[in-house]
């Protein structure tokens, strides 16, 4: 009995090549990166609005201190405090309203931090040389703050660490502070630096993680486990979604229906186990030839059957779409002793595209696609059929 080859020529999905052979750079491949980004950042919402919060609180308790405790003898600190510091959170929390945060916060944070630390060191400059070190100790609340609680990535929060601490290290070598204390504090931030960046990296790695893991979860609530494509329940949830922004967009929308032929004579002949690694690579062979694009959606319709739903492709594309399916599915060349296409697995397409404007339902075009299948099946197997609908009754 011939037998087909069991290497799979599925490959995983990216979410568990990824968890599988890690990130340690904290960087995914797209589009996952993209995906992360904006989920990190939407989780990051609410902390980061309490974390200004603290922040300004914090700056007003500074400002009552120093005047107590430090007593300067110009007005330049309350001008940077109050002219640049204050703004800046001001700035910063405006940046978190929910119609501006996913556009300008990251940016706001990554401008607005660098220059809240050089207003600190700009302070220091105009202390008294005994409280220039209390003043600069403070530039280590806001180290904390980018890796922790700025909602940041590791390497946004790293970037803004070590700009301030160029200006610190500047500032000393040019002797606008005290160098011994420019030097001691910027090995203090060194030393912050690594032990804030080290527990960032961590929780960072954990969050992506994380992030991973859910979207497995997903996918295996979403993916039927044996093709990997979509199964049929998620398949209906996202296309009508699809069809009615098709309508609204006067979008072209193409449903392909793919059948195995003799299926059913296959399993006798080489068993179940065989007939779900032919369903496999078949159903690989059917996504590669469609080339998806964003708004496509291919499912396991039930059993051996298929079903795709396309946007924006043409008749002839539909067509050219179709005949590529045929022809993939026949390059695989599975033995298939009880087939009368060339003792190979065959597939029958049947495809049905709706020109704009779009007057019938999603539930029409599935017919019509479907009764294209079945037309290339009464004409012999292992070709397509592929109609074009204008005014479809639902």
């Amino acid at each position: 009995m011939p037998a087909i080859p069991t290497t799979p020529t599925i490959e995983d999905s990216l979410v568990s090549r990824v968890l599988a052979e890690g990130f340690s750079r904290l960087k995914f491949p797209e589009p996952l990166e993209s995906e992360f980004r904006k989920d990190h950042l939407i989780s990051k919402h609410r902390w980061v609005r309490m974390s200004l919060f603290v922040v300004i609180g914090t700056s007003a308790g500074f400002a009552l201190i120093d005047h107590r405790v430090i007593n300067t003898t110009n007005a330049v600190p309350d001008l940077v405090r109050f002219g640049l510091q204050l703004p800046i959170l001001l700035i910063l929390l405006l940046a978190t309203v929910r119609r501006f945060y996913m556009s300008w916060y990251q940016i706001a944070m990554q401008i607005g931090g660098p220059l809240f630390g050089t207003g600190t060191i700009l302070m220091a400059m105009y202390a008294l040389p005994e409280h220039t070190a209390l003043v600069l100790a403070r530039l280590m609340l806001v180290t904390f703050f980018f890796y922790f609680m700025a909602g940041l990535r590791l390497r946004q929060a790293l970037c803004g660490n070590l700009i301030i601490l160029a200006l610190l290290m500047t500032a000393g070598a040019l002797e606008l502070l005290s160098s011994h204390v420019a030097a001691y504090l910027s090995f203090s931030m060194v030393c912050a630096n690594v032990i804030g960046g080290a527990g960032a990296y961590a929780l960072e790695h954990a969050n992506r993680t994380s992030f991973l893991e859910r979207k497995l979860l997903v996918e295996i609530a979403e993916l039927d486990g044996l093709t990997r494509l979509l199964n049929r329940q998620t398949f209906e949830t996202r296309v009508h979604d699809a069809w009615r922004r098709a309508i609204t967009e006067k979008r072209a929308v193409t449903v392909i229906m793919v059948d195995v032929d003799h299926f059913k004579l296959y399993n006798d002949s080489f068993g179940h186990q065989a007939g779900d690694e032919c369903l496999r690579r078949i159903a690989a062979a059917v996504r590669n030839a469609i080339q998806m694009r964003p708004g496509d959606f291919v499912a396991r319709y039930g059993g051996e059957e298929i079903i795709a739903v396309l946007c924006d492709r043409s008749t002839d594309d539909a067509k050219e779409i179709a005949q590529r399916i045929v022809r993939d599915v026949a390059a695989l060349d599975i033995p298939h002793v009880s087939s009368v296409n060339g003792g190979c697995v065959s597939v029958s397409v049947g495809a049905a595209t709706q020109l704009p404007p779009i007057t019938s339902s999603y539930d029409a075009i599935v017919r019509l696609a479907d009764g294209a299948l079945y037309t290339a099946k009464r004409q012999g197997r292992n070709q397509c059929v592929a109609v074009e609908a204008r005014a479809v009754a639902a």
